[in-house]
């Protein structure tokens, strides 16, 4: 391969990319092909037999990797590139001479169509094939709407066939789902036709990879530990206020049945040809925004290093990935890697987008403030951290050379990766800091708030530690049923907070690192089946909307089946 400053599109390096069978990747990793079950030449799953002897092996501590997690400052329309610096990082440690193996989220087709494109990287740091990644993959998050809508049909035919266990319609909790921005579906009224079309009232979607059932295949390790979350999800309430949960209507087993393959993980490679498990779509903003549990298990019973990430900045991702997905899967990582740009810090400073390309190092200065806080929040779960600043050809060296100077003053070391124009060759520099790192660091990880706090104090620790909040204003009801969750059984559980992914606070108009205002929780949800309580803050969606401009406007495929603007 060639390494130079892309003047191609992704898609167009993708696609002159020699891809090579699958079976020859998973060799590297040490699994054979009687452990896949193959989707076509460049993708498989995992068999269940194959998954079940890598849990086991995971086990051992001995013969499990050091896990690199990747995260970013606040996303900006300047764009970080997250998910590239983590594709360039497997990439280069490979180049060093280091066992890596690499595990990501699969792409939504929201953002896939929407505005902010898909996960499988940039340049010359990308997984492929890249178009059936970004497009239908091996089919889990179908799968999994299809899945959820049943549970969505289930309930409401219970209703109209005699509601034996007396929901009442005006409590269900659960919304259907489609994977794609659709704002018109955020509110919906259903079963208006007539007595034979069902119940009428109120009704809601989300986006598929916001679904309880997302984060429980994310989260599920067997078939059995998958049918007993699906037991306890709560869907709604009874006349009396009783909690009913979707195990008592008796059809857990065709729910599983429809995510049989769903759970299995899936192997792909990077244009390199190192090996890649994409698995799980949840997003940060709404969900808990990393790939699965089995996945990051596989690549930690396969690699001697490796490297995931969690979506959008480290307030979001990260502090789930610590706080969820840590607690759940008993793993930690050795280090963190924070993306950072200088185009990114100078729009966190001031400037206006148009502009990102004039050097200013005052402004560079001044939205170093957002960096310094992600600095500052990974050093609280006992994580040691580096800066992987992202290199765009309009970077001056004063500023490279003070953003580097900022960093270190914090305690981060930060290297240049210019993963996206070269590849692994353009990040081996940030493999050797990591790997380092990684080997040297001494474990102190902890989780920042412990099990036992009540839900308030859960989120009122999240608010002030991490969002810089002065304190949290809960909206009329919302403590109660907070209350009702705990005197439930559920006290332990985690927190996923939903909030905007523009800013550390609820406030997307608010850049920088915004202190001293009031955290506001306009609602609450229990995911009973996933393992935690979602807290909805400001104005967050748990369905997007399409922007003025979507990106499906570009997307076009010939007779040949050759696709063109998918990025």
């Amino acid at each position: 391969m060639v390494y130079n400053e892309p003047m191609l599109t992704d898609i167009e390096i993708s696609q002159q990319n020699k891809i090579i069978p699958i079976v020859d990747v998973a060799k590297k990793i040490g699994i054979n092909e009687e452990g896949l079950e193959l989707y076509g030449k460049y993708k498989a799953k995992l068999s269940m037999e194959e998954l079940r002897a890598l849990q086991r092996k995971a086990c051992e501590p001995r013969c499990r990797g050091k896990l690199i997690l990747t995260t970013a400052l606040t996303p900006t329309p300047a764009g970080e590139g997250k998910s590239t610096v983590s594709i360039a990082l497997g990439d280069g440690l490979n180049k060093i001479g280091k066992k890596a193996v690499i595990a990501l989220r699969e792409p939504s087709l929201g953002p896939c169509f929407g505005v902010k494109g898909g996960a499988c990287g940039g340049g010359y740091a990308q997984i492929v094939p890249m178009e059936d990644i970004n497009l239908h993959f091996t089919g889990d998050i179908h799968a999994i709407s299809i899945a959820n809508n049943l549970i969505s049909a289930l309930i409401d035919n219970h209703i109209k066939q005699g509601n034996q266990l007396g929901i009442d319609s005006r409590t269900i909790t659960w919304k259907r789902c489609v994977d794609l921005n659709d704002r018109e579906l955020r509110n919906i009224l259903v079963g208006m036709g007539g007595v034979a079309d069902g119940v009428p009232r109120e009704d809601h979607f989300c986006i598929t990879v916001a679904s309880e059932l997302m984060a429980i295949i994310c989260l599920s390790t067997s078939i059995s530990d998958l049918k007993h979350r699906i037991d306890n999800i709560t869907v709604a309430k009874t006349y009396d206020k009783r909690p009913v949960k979707f195990g008592e209507l008796k059809c857990t087993g065709a729910i599983a049945v429809l995510l049989k393959d769903a759970i299995k993980p899936n192997l792909v490679q990077t244009l390199e040809k190192n090996p890649v498990f994409v698995h799980g779509g949840p997003f940060a903003n709404i969900a808990q925004g990393t790939n699965s549990v089995n996945a990051t298990i596989c690549a930690l019973a396969t690699g001697d290093y490796v490297v995931t990430e969690a979506g959008f900045a480290a307030d979001l991702g990260a502090e789930k990935f610590m706080d969820i997905k840590c607690r759940a899967a008993g793993i930690s990582p050795s280090v963190v890697v924070i993306v950072a740009t200088v185009r990114a810090l100078k729009m966190h400073g001031g400037m206006a987008k148009a502009d990102l390309s004039t050097p200013s190092c005052e402004l560079l200065e001044k939205g170093f403030e957002n960096l310094a806080v992600h600095i500052e929040n990974i050093a609280k779960f006992g994580v040691p951290s580096v800066v992987a600043v992202n290199k765009f050809v309009t970077d001056t060296d004063e500023e490279l050379s003070l953003l580097k100077k900022l960093c270190e003053e914090k305690g981060a070391k930060a290297v240049l990766c210019e993963g996206w124009g070269k590849g692994g060759e353009g990040a081996t520099e940030l493999a050797e800091v990591v790997a380092d790192v990684a080997d040297n660091s001494v474990p102190a990880f902890h989780y920042l708030y412990q099990a036992n706090l009540s839900f308030a104090d859960k989120i009122r620790t999240l608010a002030k530690e991490i969002y810089r909040a002065r304190d949290v204003e809960f909206a009329p009801n919302v403590l109660k049923k907070l209350r009702e969750f705990e005197e439930a059984g559920y006290k332990d559980l985690p927190v996923c907070v939903a909030k905007t992914q523009n800013s550390i606070s609820h406030d997307p108009k608010l850049m920088g690192a915004p202190r001293d205002y009031i955290f506001p929780i306009r609602d609450v949800q229990l995911y009973s089946g996933a393992g935690f309580v979602v807290a909805l803050a400001g104005e967050i969606m748990t369905m997007p909307g399409l922007p003025k401009l979507p990106a499906a406007l570009n997307i076009d495929i010939d007779d040949d089946g050759h696709i063109s603007g998918l990025f």
